[in-house]
């Protein structure tokens, strides 16, 4: 009874932590005396083929132990991808409030420990080359991670807190996509530096920032005008969100954002907007076409930036609304276009967050009737569509609100790892409604509680994808860069990202750095500048091909044959 109390204790100290540091220390407390520490320490468990990761571990061990780089290199290359064995598992990160299977967390870390290794060893030991077709090969087949930030109306200052808690513990990853209010946050993320950010997010900046939104929400539903004014929206949007477009934010900042439209005419297909699938889109605009919804704010032209720097329209035959109505988490675009095969959803979607899972401890039997209750859903919708579009000029909005619905209901709202708020339903009238500046901040702080518990799990789930990202920066722009005349960029490093201005910048210094240390030219000597007198062969003609006479060689071309003339 009283161990019950004193779980219950610390589970009151994780859920009211006012920081990352104060949740680790309850949780740790929590794991100790619930027994899930002792779970962490034994190996054997069937979530995973434990018997493999230690066979692995103790091979790289002893090869690393005996200086065998060559064997070290092809053991990694073997086996390096993200879920070896099952370690990947999200049963795996279940048990504990904090870390997972000893044995998993010493794999990742011999892992890590052995990749910076080999690429910090002389060439004469690994050729340069080799290492390099060795890691830009595992960036692709081990894959990266990226955040995604659905969408939610005013819910989406959620992700600011998410946002934060991960930029603390340097696990924001490069690659970010947002819609509709997610959008909004991943166009401050993307055109604002770390240092920026941190700026931002200081408690004195939120509270002004709180101030700032609550009253433009006011203005827009209490103000003289009871209408939503989309005036009011665009300068909230030009408020938090530079000028800029992708390609500008990706040469500021490095992170590739991505936005997503959806098409306001029936026969187009949603758009994923970046600095790759269009560079020269304004994100202000791509953001307020994401966060036009239907019905409620009217459809948006894209604008982007012309050969002169000037905005002109993009696309001006096209209009766009919402992207969280097509693709709300936009997952095979972007692992087309960024090889990214790992996902952290955040996720305050009204429509999705109800039926998410959030601990995954609903039974088998529960998951399947989930999942076959859905099924059974999108069948009736394509059943009525299907009515609906033979009928499509005879029921215009009918058939429209219909493949609305069914785009909704035919995504899939979750990730690897999902970040989803505590509450599971939210007044819909709300979520475009006035709001006010402690409900914000009690939003962001929501966002980070929410990720606490994730954070390890996104820890040791990426590191050996952003430990790989850190030596190809290093190989590519950083001190391990090599002469470009030892080796040449193998074909896998066509997915990797272009350099930005910071990354071109460091180049250029080192090239300036290597041409002053180079030694000046010696003088040569008046002497070695003579021409040395050719000597005449025993044969008596001289060297210089001129015959014996003294006269120059006949210049005369020999006269073709008869045929040829």
């Amino acid at each position: 009874m009283r161990k019950s109390r004193k779980l219950k204790k610390l589970e009151k100290q994780m859920y009211q932590a006012e920081s990352y540091e104060q949740w680790c220390e309850a949780a740790s407390e929590h794991d100790e005396l619930s027994g899930a520490k002792r779970w962490r320490e034994v190996d054997q468990t069937t979530q995973y083929d434990f018997a493999q990761i230690r066979l692995r571990l103790d091979r790289l061990r002893s090869l690393r132990a005996r200086h065998d780089y060559h064997g070290l290199l092809y053991t990694l290359n073997e086996g390096i991808h993200g879920n070896m064995g099952g370690m990947g598992r999200a049963s795996l990160y279940r048990r504990a409030n904090f870390g997972t299977k000893r044995l998993v967390e010493q794999y990742i870390d011999e892992i890590d420990e052995c990749m910076r290794l080999l690429a910090e060893l002389p060439g004469d030991v690994i050729d340069v080359q080799e290492k390099l077709d060795f890691f830009y090969r595992a960036n692709i087949c081990f894959g990266r991670s990226a955040l995604m930030l659905s969408g939610g109306g005013v819910l989406g200052f959620y992700h600011l807190g998410v946002v934060k808690t991960l930029m603390d513990q340097g696990l924001l990853p490069r690659v970010i996509s947002g819609s509709s209010a997610g959008s909004i946050m991943a166009g401050v993320v993307g055109t604002h530096t770390d240092k920026e950010l941190e700026h931002f997010f200081l408690p004195a900046n939120v509270h002004f920032e709180a101030e700032r939104e609550a009253s433009a929400f006011t203005s827009m539903f209490f103000g003289s005008n009871p209408q939503i004014d989309v005036g009011d929206l665009e300068r909230l949007i030009a408020r938090m969100v530079p000028d800029l477009t992708f390609q500008e934010a990706y040469e500021k900042t490095g992170r590739q954002i991505s936005i997503t439209v959806a098409p306001s005419e029936p026969h187009q297909r949603s758009r994923l907007l970046n600095a790759i699938t269009s560079p020269n889109v304004l994100i202000r605009s791509a953001v307020m076409a994401s966060c036009a919804v239907p019905g409620v704010f009217p459809p948006v032209t894209l604008m982007a930036k012309n050969m002169h720097g000037e905005a002109q329209t993009y696309l001006p035959t096209r209009k766009w609304v919402d992207g969280s109505i097509a693709d709300d988490l936009p997952a095979k675009r972007l692992s087309r276009l960024y090889s990214t095969n790992h996902y952290i959803v955040s996720m305050v979607n009204p429509i999705a967050t109800p039926f998410l899972d959030r601990d995954q401890d609903r039974s088998a039997l529960a998951r399947a009737l989930g999942s076959l209750g859905a099924g059974v859903g999108r069948e009736l919708l394509n059943f009525y569509r299907g009515i609906a579009q033979k009928q499509g000029d005879t029921w215009p909005r009918f058939n429209y609100m219909l493949n609305t619905v069914h785009a909704l209901m035919d995504q899939d709202y979750s990730g690897d790892i999902n970040i989803v708020p505590s509450f599971k339903w939210y007044n819909p009238t709300k979520l475009l409604a006035h709001i006010s500046e402690n409900d914000l901040i009690e939003l962001m702080e929501g966002g980070q509680h929410s990720a606490y518990p994730q954070v390890e799990q996104i820890r040791l789930c990426t590191r050996i994808s952003r430990t790989m990202e850190e030596i190809l920066l290093r190989f590519e722009s950083g001190d391990l860069r090599p002469d470009e005349k030892e080796f040449h960029r193998p074909r896998a490093s066509r997915r990797r990202p272009p350099p930005k201005r910071a990354d071109r910048s460091a180049l250029r210094e080192q090239s300036a750095s290597a041409e002053s240390e180079k030694p000046a030219p010696k003088k040569k000597k008046a002497a070695a500048k003579r021409k040395a007198v050719p000597r005449k062969k025993a044969s008596g003609k001289p060297a210089s091909g001129k015959p014996a006479s003294g006269k120059p060689a006949s210049t005369k071309k020999p006269e073709p044959p008869a045929e040829a003339a």
